[in-house]
């Protein structure tokens, strides 16, 4: 079961890949994070921004989760407007979830 509500089906293939990976982390907080921020942004991101994007998707869960709660510092190297745009993100926990058609 998945949360994924937006259709792919309008998306170009790399749009489409990343979404999927956004929902499919491996730790349920990040599948939330990522998957709602991407279903949120996806479209128009630009080419520059899904390159970051897929550069911070490549970290660890659990490295991910410590530096978006702020329990640890954000390297360096994430210190930048898109990494600020996603742990600034507010997914809704509460959201139903369905499984895609």
């Amino acid at each position: 079961m998945t949360g994924v509500t937006l259709t792919s089906a309008g998306l170009d293939p790399r749009r489409r890949r990343i979404l999927f990976r956004c929902w499919h982390r491996g730790i349920r907080e990040m599948d939330l994070v990522f998957g709602q921020f991407a279903e949120s942004e996806i479209a128009t991101l630009s080419e520059a921004e899904l390159d970051e994007f897929e550069t911070i998707m490549a970290e660890e869960d659990n490295d991910l989760v410590r530096w978006i709660m702020g329990t640890w510092p954000v390297p360096e190297r994430f210190q930048t407007p898109m990494f600020a745009r996603l742990a600034a993100y507010k997914p809704d926990f509460d959201k139903p979830l369905r499984t895609p058609e």
